[in-house]
């Protein structure tokens, strides 16, 4: 019978081929072993023990869904970049995640959320990868993998270890600005769509005529922010572990798009040499009564994708792709991550992952770049290598102008890492406890810290972490220690 006069197409194999029974193996006798030239048993009992990738290291859990970028003001002056031209509409891809769960974990434990952002540009694909909050916990990369083991399961029982994070914690005082953020409301957000994003890391701006500024990125979310108090989310935990994912999926179905509005931070770029703390250090941020939100355009997200694993579980962002009028800054954290984000992706599901669907551009490729397991698209280049005399391509110097980054200023590295006179590490985490947080939140802090700190943590390591929060605050420090202490 053809394909077109049956009512239910038939089931085939990998390449097409009808198959001849999707219940029954092929065996000898109707009881007998299965023969070993039943070919479409092997393909589908050797797919399934091939079907998972190992999940990311960090942001292992996680949402993600297609939608628009449309610009509502213009920022030329600043920049070039095309994604940014008025007027400008891009697609893009969104991916939502927690930080130290695995696959499985719940949504709503108290972690930070990723929020990373790829816009398909006329001149490649653009990644921002940030998170729901404008800092992080440390400003080198030398500590990162140690912060994450801090976080993660103990190598001796396999669990969560609150012990752990306490003692990484109290001998990093970097960390104090973070964790603030982290034990307060924002460390358990209502959904993915009440969270705002952050680029958190400073980045280069450069405008047509060679002008250069470092941003800041404030994805705002235009839902208004919410959060689940602890009993909320460990009561989710139990019954929904999935509610983000879930909540981010019903709310597209049913044409409730969520929106963001990005906002940005522009700082001279000769500000940054003389500013009263180093403005590329990732634990901090910039005051806005010093560099206010300038409005730049509205995030939309409206559309899911057709196959979870295919679109986001394989989506693959990283903040080395950057397009003209756009470039890192002497971050250490992001000099770290330029690295560390494409390394990951060629471990994890190929060196030829930029030819999956949610990270191919939506321009032509002339790359020289060849061959390698899984590569389906020829590179578009004459002969495999540059310089050649068969017809290029050649780089576009022209397009990144000159001078093309901060590299030219010598000095800036050396400079941002001497100390500036606001180079602290409790100031601003204690500003956010005094001059942010209200009575009630402020209270709340309280309560999560304390927590958090009785459920296993040693005695040394308490005694430092009440020190730790004397250090932000004295009198939540004080009260911290009070309720951990039973008084």
């Amino acid at each position: 019978m053809t394909e077109s006069a049956r009512k239910v197409p038939y089931t085939t194999d990998n390449v097409g081929i009808p198959v001849e029974s999707d219940e029954h193996s092929l065996t000898v006798s109707p009881d007998g072993p299965i023969l070993l030239h039943d070919h479409y048993v092997i393909e589908k009992m050797a797919q399934f023990n091939r079907e998972r990738v190992p999940e990311r290291v960090v942001h292992a859990k996680g949402a993600g869904a297609y939608g628009f970028f449309e610009v509502t003001q213009d920022v030329t002056q600043y920049t070039k970049a095309v994604v940014f031209k008025p007027g400008t509409r891009t697609d893009m891809l969104a991916r939502f995640s927690t930080v130290a769960g695995e696959s499985g974990s719940p949504d709503t434990w108290r972690d930070p959320r990723g929020f990373a952002l790829k816009f398909y540009t006329e001149l490649g694909n653009y990644d921002m990868v940030g998170n729901n909050t404008p800092i992080f916990f440390i400003r080198d990369p030398q500590k990162f993998s140690d912060f994450i083991h801090s976080q993660k399961r103990h190598p001796a029982s396999g669990l969560r270890n609150n012990d752990m994070q306490w003692d990484f914690w109290t001998l990093s005082p970097e960390t104090a600005h973070q964790v603030t953020w982290l034990m307060g409301d924002r460390g358990i957000p209502k959904s993915y769509r009440f969270m705002n994003g952050y680029s958190s890391h400073t980045y280069l701006w450069v405008n047509e005529g060679g002008e250069r500024f470092w941003v800041r990125y404030h994805f705002k979310t235009d839902q208004g922010v919410d959060f689940f108090t602890q009993a909320e989310a460990d009561e989710l935990a139990g019954h929904d572990a999935d509610r983000h994912r879930r909540d981010l999926y019903e709310a597209i179905e049913a044409g409730d798009a969520p929106s963001w509005t990005l906002k940005v931070q522009v700082m001279p770029f000769d500000d940054a040499p003389d500013y009263r703390f180093n403005p590329f250090d990732l634990t901090k941020v910039w005051p806005h009564g010093d560099y206010p939100l300038i409005e730049v355009g509205r995030m939309t997200l409206n559309q899911n994708p057709e196959d979870y694993f295919v679109h986001i579980e394989q989506a693959a962002f990283e903040p080395s792709n950057l397009i003209p009028g756009i470039g890192p800054s002497p971050d250490k954290m992001l000099l770290g991550r330029l690295f560390s984000y494409p390394d990951t992706h060629r471990y994890r599901i190929g060196p030829n992952y930029t030819q999956l669907p949610p990270n191919r551009a939506r321009t032509e490729i002339r790359s020289y770049a060849k061959d390698g397991p899984m590569r389906y698209e020829r590179s578009n280049t004459a002969m495999p290598y540059a310089p050649n005399s068969y017809g290029g391509p050649a780089a576009d110097v022209a397009a990144y102008g000159k001078p093309a980054g901060w590299y030219s200023a010598g000095e800036m590295v050396r400079q941002a890492y001497t100390l500036h006179a606001e180079d602290d590490d409790w100031g601003q985490a204690g500003t956010l406890v005094r001059k942010v947080l209200d009575d009630a939140a402020r209270e709340r802090l309280v309560s999560n810290v304390s927590g958090h700190l009785k459920q296993g943590v040693s005695r040394p390591v308490l005694e430092r972490a009440f020190t730790y929060w004397r250090n932000i605050d004295q009198d939540v420090g004080d009260r911290i220690a009070k309720q951990v202490n039973g008084g």
